[in-house]
């Protein structure tokens, strides 16, 4: 039985998510994300620092 492995990752599972957005590299990414999201907060979500 061959195994292969996706191509893609897919952001709909925890794993994905994390990989997607919970890296440091993808820190914009997640900023992004979240400030497209409408009705959780008022202001736009800004980077420490």
């Amino acid at each position: 039985m061959e195994y292969f492995r996706e191509k893609y990752i897919n952001p709909f599972t925890d794993y994905g998510f994390k990989k997607l957005f919970g890296e440091e590299p993808n820190k914009d990414l997640l900023l992004d994300f979240l400030n497209e999201l409408e009705g959780i907060c008022e202001e736009k979500i800004k980077k420490r620092g």
